[in-house]
């Protein structure tokens, strides 16, 4: 039998569907539990979703709170990893925990059939489980919005997810659309290259120098042992939506310009208009417009809802025994899309798993 033969002849008592942060902590909790599994990552090399973002790309949390479970990120403690150090740290986390990641497989759907799952990648490969935890993450799912006129805009348009560095946009005029951290990042970087200017739907809103991602964290934990303790938790202070304040931006902020124009309300062939009949010329826009839920291999199960989600109960699929979802954003667990946040989430979605497939939970 070929090696494809062999893969396609495999069961497991639990796949997980990708191979960035939240699968590879998955990985960590899994190989404690007594279960088969194996990790199907749709990249061609370790390093998920971050061996994508452009290079100045950094972390808003310093590396002693960026690890995800078992292994601190190895770096100085308080400094801020850029997009090749955590490349570097999730590569050396796979080796390290030796976890069995199979790439590249991309899971094109995955079906219920005689009370397991059944996984068929692109290639037509095939993989069989009693369980199926999807951690695809949202970096192929780019938001990108709709405006009157974008369809006749005659320049540049991509998404973050598109953005490798200012090379390409020196010297142009360039609109970055996004009121988030990429969105301050990213113009904070062209600003020095390109003729950028910021422009946002609502103000964007600062951070005080000195809170960063790991002090948001410590406020949202706090949030919710109180919710768990049935007691009323503190008012939020600051979220993850809030721009951190980086080298960059600082930088920015001392160069005068870090600060955003309002929404324009039409593009045309040149540029942007505003309510006010302004207009602005632009040779590029920079969608700095989020991500939603990279959810496409589960189409056929019959458990996505008009908004692109699935009905939960922690991480568990609510209307299908089997499944579980992992490190999406807020709705599938507390800060379960970042480093910081997900070990929480893998750690009590395995010991569900164990508990569903009848295994002891591991000490």
């Amino acid at each position: 039998m070929n090696r494809a033969g062999r893969l396609a002849a495999m069961t497991h008592d639990v796949v997980v569907i990708g191979g960035g942060q939240a699968a590879l902590a998955l990985g960590y909790f899994l190989r404690r539990s007594g279960l088969t599994f194996c990790l199907l990552d749709a990249e061609p090399s370790a390093g998920g979703a971050w061996q994508h973002a452009w290079p100045s790309l950094r972390l808003f949390s310093p590396a002693s709170s960026s690890g995800i479970a078992g292994w601190p990120m190895p770096l100085p403690a308080d400094s801020y990893p850029d997009r090749d150090a955590v490349v570097d740290y999730l590569r050396r986390y796979e080796q390290r925990y030796a976890l069995p990641v199979q790439r590249p497989v991309r899971v094109q759907r995955v079906e219920r059939l005689d009370g397991r799952f059944a996984l068929i990648a692109d290639d037509g490969r095939h993989w069989h489980a009693r369980a199926v935890i999807s951690a695809t993450g949202t970096w192929r799912n780019p938001q990108w919005p709709s405006y009157p006129g974008q369809a006749a805009f005659n320049g540049l348009q991509l998404h973050s997810a598109q953005y490798r560095g200012p090379d390409a946009l020196a010297g142009k005029r360039v609109a970055v659309v996004g009121a988030g951290n990429s969105g301050a990042q990213i113009h904070a970087e062209l600003s020095q290259h390109a003729h950028s200017d910021w422009i946002t739907l609502t103000p964007p809103r600062f951070l005080p120098d000195d809170v960063d991602g790991h002090v948001l964290f410590q406020r949202a934990t706090e949030r919710w042992r109180a919710l768990q303790a049935g007691q009323t938790p503190p008012p939020p202070s600051g979220g993850l939506g809030d721009i951190v304040m980086v080298d960059s931006v600082r930088d920015a902020r001392a160069r005068g310009v870090l600060h955003s124009l309002p929404m324009f309300d039409a593009l045309t062939a040149r540029g942007a208009r505003w309510a006010d009949d302004s207009e602005r010329t632009f040779d590029a826009i920079v969608w700095c417009t989020g991500f939603g839920p990279a959810l496409e291999h589960l189409d056929a199960l019959g458990v996505i809802d008009v908004d692109g989600r699935v009905a939960l109960d922690g991480t568990a699929a609510r209307d299908l025994p089997g499944l579980w979802l992992v490190g999406y954003g807020e709705w599938t667990g507390m800060a379960s899309a970042t480093l910081i946040g997900v070990t929480r989430s893998a750690r009590s979605t395995v010991a569900e798993v164990q508990a569903y497939l009848g295994v002891a939970s591991a000490k």
